[in-house]
């Protein structure tokens, strides 16, 4: 019964884990495209990577950092656009 425990506590950190990578990856495409719905999900992930202790905490804090610079890239072109799409 005690083997049981170890292997089903690391699926729970590998599934954290893939939260902060899956956060990272997110933040770093919102900036380029879907940043109004790419940023928001980086941050949920990171966030509850986090709060479930990762062990990659650092691609965590790059995809939270990354889903709030989504956001705030959003915001920069909707203010000197007037509009909440922008093109290149």
């Amino acid at each position: 019964m005690q083997l049981t425990a170890p292997a089903s506590r690391r699926t729970g950190i590998r599934d954290t884990d893939g939260m902060a990578v899956a956060s990272f990856i997110l933040g770093l495409l919102g900036l380029l495209v879907l940043n109004l719905f790419l940023g928001p999900i980086a941050i949920v992930l990171a966030s509850i990577a986090l709060w479930r202790g990762t062990e990659r905490r650092g691609r965590a804090l790059l995809g939270l950092g990354l889903g709030v610079a989504d956001l705030l890239v959003l915001a920069a072109f909707m203010e000197f656009d007037s509009t909440i799409s922008w093109s290149f």
